[in-house]
């Protein structure tokens, strides 16, 4: 008798044994998929492992084969098998987000050109190495991006390269077409006739894939490159369920295939420069072409009494700085992290604050429209005259935006062309003054003569412990579209974050940064993890999270693991959900995993959704 150990893209432990009908004996093979019954349903099983002894008894057959031939090889399977053990997900789930969609219900595949969907190790053929190159330029690290591609090429080694967005994909395909006279293959989530794409990459010879996060599964035969760009991207991190960060399972990949990893950045995150901290990594930093611009750091706590009375958007000093370069026919941008118009609406007789009914946020008040709006599940309203509360005729606006920017420039410089930056292709022609939230970072062939950030604050001060690693990932990059002048508002002037970028000197922050997180033990010198409930009603998700945090307290476990806090989730409710978070602190993430499966299996809520985020962001 044989005995098929089928993995299931279910939130649930396995692999599960299934007896293999004699017909199928024959047929069968490790990597192929299968349709099984599971309780009452039939899906859709990925075969692990096959066996002539299995300890259960009363077992289930398997319904069907699928494949006329393998899908995942033992490379992928291993590849998920450690991804499901990280990230605290079953290996059924780790499998499926390796793979195409239609793969996932079923769908059969054809076979093209006798190939296999297999990629394997490039043992041997290349000594693997992991380099951090910090590009103060922005472009620059595209060169050694195209040499290395080639060289890896040349050696009919396939590669991987990983970039943020779909246009971000575009703009390097154009790159590397031009330099190295190659097309490369795209391949992402949700493309047009993913499947076939995906197909095709699994034929023979060496492959140039560009892609999304996903493509870091990309099923190529002798991998001996991945690149990584704009690796701090929090766009690899996945946010459903298996949370997977792109970055860590490339690590992994190229441990599996003895492949070389290049990561790119203008600002690198901490966790890559603390691996070259420890040596782990290569380090290259590119000096900028462009001169570095005058910086000035404006102490907003000591405006004018009069500026700081009405709240001006602009100090004395940025606003003379912009009437300079207007007088002189340049270009300015204000940079504020924020759309919309108002960021707050409230009725000044009862006090009542409008706020998304489904995620309990303030709603953003958009001039053009008229309308509120909110900005995590995009309910919209247009924007009542009278208070839904009380009936009062007076609703007040507060907080800015890039709209209301837009209107106090308006008034302060009527002479001035004005234009908000809300697409990819800008041409610093049609305006003399933009306004603009982080997307402008992505262009980085503009250059202005000044650039004022405004309300960086509020960023900052968020409650996050990478505030302060975002909002030095986002001055740098506005830093590199200038070589003139800088200027920074700020209440926190002394903030390292902001002496780093005074002193051009980046080690500053970095070494300061890491010296912090140390001492809170915080990533990446410790793992944080947390356990997410989620239901309908608040009292009952408030009341599962506490019951399974004294669970937790009590229990056994590595003197590894933490058990940190509970509290609600930021924000606590979304779309409709209430959410509370169990925190865990772990130098060992297998270890907290392990004491988290053990501990979970037979915690049950009616109505309660439970999730572990492993490095959340």
């Amino acid at each position: 008798m044989l005995y098929a150990k089928v993995a299931v893209g279910l939130p649930v432990s396995g692999p599960f044994d299934y007896i293999v009908p004699d017909s199928l004996v024959s047929k069968i093979a490790v990597g192929k998929r299968v349709w099984v019954s599971f309780g009452p349903r039939r899906v859709t099983g990925y075969v692990v492992d096959l066996s002539k002894k299995s300890e259960v008894k009363n077992l289930k057959p398997v319904l069907e084969l699928i494949d006329s031939f393998p899908i995942l090889s033992r490379n992928m399977l291993n590849l998920t098998r450690e991804i499901a053990e990280y990230y605290y997900c079953s290996w059924g789930e780790a499998i499926e987000t390796a793979i195409p969609e239609d793969l996932r219900r079923g769908k059969i595949a054809d076979k093209e050109g006798g190939a296999s969907i297999f990629y394997e190790s490039a043992a041997g053929k290349i000594e693997p190495s992991l380099f951090l190159i910090h590009d103060l330029d922005g472009e620059a690290r595209w060169d050694i991006y195209a040499a290395r591609i080639k060289g890896a090429l040349e050696k009919k080694l396939s590669v991987i390269v990983l970039l943020p967005d779909i246009l971000e994909v575009s703009k390097a395909a154009g790159i590397l077409r031009e330099r190295l006279g190659v097309e490369a293959q795209v391949l992402f989530r949700k493309q047009p006739k993913e499947l076939k794409e995906w197909l095709k990459l699994s034929s023979s010879g060496a492959k140039l894939v560009l892609g999304t996060r996903s493509a870091v599964f990309a099923p190529v035969d002798d991998l001996g490159l991945v690149i990584i760009d704009e690796e701090d991207d929090f766009v690899y991190k996945q946010d459903q369920v298996p949370h997977y960060h792109a970055r860590k399972v490339a690590l992994l990949r190229a441990k599996l295939s003895q492949a070389s990893i290049i990561l790119g950045s203008g600002s690198p995150s901490l966790e890559s420069f603390y691996l070259c901290a420890k040596n782990k990594s290569g380090y290259i930093v590119l000096p900028r072409r462009k001169d570095f611009p005058e910086i000035k750091i404006i102490d907003t706590r000591r405006l004018p009494f009069q500026d700081r009375n009405k709240k001006a958007v602009l100090s004395r000093l940025l606003e003379e700085a912009v009437y300079t370069v207007l007088n002189n026919k340049g270009k300015t941008l204000l940079f504020l992290n924020r759309k919309g118009f108002a960021t707050s609406c409230a009725c000044q007789t009862c006090g009542k604050i409008l706020k998304c009914p489904r995620c309990n946020i303030n709603l953003v008040y958009h001039f053009k429209g008229d309308l509120l709006s909110c900005h995590y599940c995009n309910y919209k309203i247009e924007a009542p005259k009278i208070c839904p509360e009380c009936n009062s005729g007076y609703i007040k606006f507060s907080g800015s935006g890039t709209e209301k920017i837009e209107s106090e420039l308006a008034r302060i410089f009527p002479q001035a062309r004005l234009k908000i930056i809300d697409d990819a292709n800008t041409s610093l022609e049609n305006a003399d003054i933009f306004i603009a939230t982080s997307a402008v970072i992505k262009q980085v062939r503009l250059d202005f003569d000044l650039i004022g950030v405004l309300g960086i604050d509020n960023a900052l001060n968020r409650v996050d412990f990478r505030a302060t690693e975002k909002v030095f990932g986002l001055l740098s990059g506005l830093m590199r579209l200038t070589g003139k002048k800088f200027f920074i508002q700020t209440a926190s002037p002394a903030h390292h974050c902001f002496q780093a970028l005074l002193k051009k000197d980046i080690n500053l922050f970095y070494e300061e940064e890491l010296k912090q997180r140390r001492q809170l033990d915080f990533p990446p010198y410790k793992h944080m993890i947390i356990v997410k409930l989620r239901g309908k009603s608040e009292e009952k998700v408030k009341d599962a999270a506490t019951l399974l945090f004294n669970k937790l307290k009590e229990a056994d476990r590595d003197k590894s693991v933490e058990i940190v806090s509970v509290n609600p989730y930021n924000p606590p409710k979304l779309r409709g959900n209430y959410y509370w978070q169990v925190l865990l602190r772990s130098g060992k993430v297998l270890a907290a995993c392990a004491f988290l499966r053990n501990n979970l299996k037979d915690f049950r809520h009616s109505g309660i959704i439970v999730t572990v985020d492993v490095d959340p962001l």
